[in-house]
């Protein structure tokens, strides 16, 4: 099952590694007419939004540091506990970032290595017990990142395989792990703060590549990512209704819920931009759709509380629980498409990325 997010994020990096160059001038398309201020948006979404998004990322991980390594050094019940708040707060933080895969995240493929799930278990089992493998390729995004330390860390077994005969080469698999997270989280805020801030808050078109362009394209990506592989693909939706709760994000250390939730509302504040006012749902309100906005953030507001509403664990909730599941499905669903096709439309964007399952 693990096809299913790893083929369709592969294919929309080939797609828009082909455009990467998003900022040279390919034209005059500033999209519809309006007296909206898109460079003080721009700069809004830089420097109030995803610069701190990855400077929050760089804190997480540091401060899951400490847990982890007093965790491999004493593999034992009580430091798994004490490892998990930390690694919960990392993962979510992950989720504020998320939307933000565009100019440094896009070149280093930051999305892939860091969340491509499900993770490939039978891989990370060779890896952790022959010590061979090669973390810089991209045919190993899903051997990496948080969807391989929390099978890693948090699996039923993970205790006793770390006090195991592999237990060192295991050890080592994490660490290395770890690193290639921070090395890339680290990259990618450093590219931002050097030059690609300017040359983001430059660009005030809305053709393909740019960034207004590609804020839309994520907004539209994320909320099939969320209709899909978070929720819709585990819980049985191409597949018959068979579950596959394994399959989801986070499942090992019981967060699928929770990122789903994290996710979601973080999607919601980048559309607004937060508080400042100045954000796509600002922009949509100067192009004289503010019945469209207005029934946009309605329908954020109404998926995540959708979601708030299935009990915890989702793993659980996928087999116990399905009218709260489809419910909330089916909201995201919504959402989706007035994001794709409506928001999209009015803001002379068009999407690019290809999903795979035809909607």
């Amino acid at each position: 099952m693990k096809y299913y997010c790893k083929q369709r994020l592969l294919i929309i990096i080939v797609a828009l590694i082909s455009i990467s160059g998003c900022i040279k001038d390919e034209g005059p398309d500033t999209g519809p007419d309006t007296t909206f201020d898109k460079t003080a948006m721009l700069t809004t979404y830089a420097d109030a939004l995803i610069i701190p998004a990855y400077v929050g990322m760089q804190q997480k991980l540091q401060a899951l540091e400490t847990p982890l390594t007093t965790f491999l050094t004493d593999p034992s019940p009580a430091n798994q506990q004490a490892l998990k708040p930390a690694f919960k707060e990392a993962y979510l933080q992950f989720q504020r970032i998320s939307v933000y895969q565009l100019g440094p995240a896009e070149e280093a493929l930051l999305s892939n290595f860091l969340n491509m799930f499900p993770a490939d278990i039978s891989v990370i089992e060779n890896n952790s017990s022959t010590g061979n493998y090669n973390l810089l390729v991209n045919s190993s995004v899903d051997e990496q990142g948080f969807p391989a330390l929390d099978y890693l860390l948090f699996a039923e077994d993970a205790l006793q395989k770390f006090n195991g005969s592999t237990a060192t080469t295991r050890k080592k698999y994490v660490q290395d792990i770890f690193s290639r997270m921070k090395t890339l989280v680290n990259t990618v805020h450093a590219d931002w703060q050097s030059n690609y801030r300017s040359e983001f808050i430059d660009n005030t078109r809305t053709d393909v590549g740019s960034p207004i362009g590609y804020l839309v394209n994520q907004f539209a990506y994320e909320m099939d990512q969320l209709k899909g592989p978070r929720i819709g693909w585990p819980f049985g939706k191409q597949s018959g209704g068979v579950v596959f709760a394994d399959k989801s994000e986070g499942y090992y250390s019981g967060l699928s819920l929770a990122l789903a939730i994290e996710n979601l509302s973080s999607l919601k504040n980048a559309f607004t931009a937060g508080s400042s006012g100045s954000g796509i749902s600002a922009y949509l309100v100067a192009l004289n759709k503010q019945e469209l906005n207005t029934e946009v953030l309605s329908q954020f507001d109404v998926a995540i509380n959708k979601l708030k509403a299935i009990p915890d664990p989702l793993s659980i909730a996928f087999t116990q629980h399905k009218d709260q599941v489809d419910t909330a499905y089916k909201e995201i669903q919504t959402l989706l498409t007035l994001i794709k096709t409506d928001v999209a439309s009015a803001t002379g964007v068009r999407i690019t990325y290809q999903d795979s399952d035809g909607d």
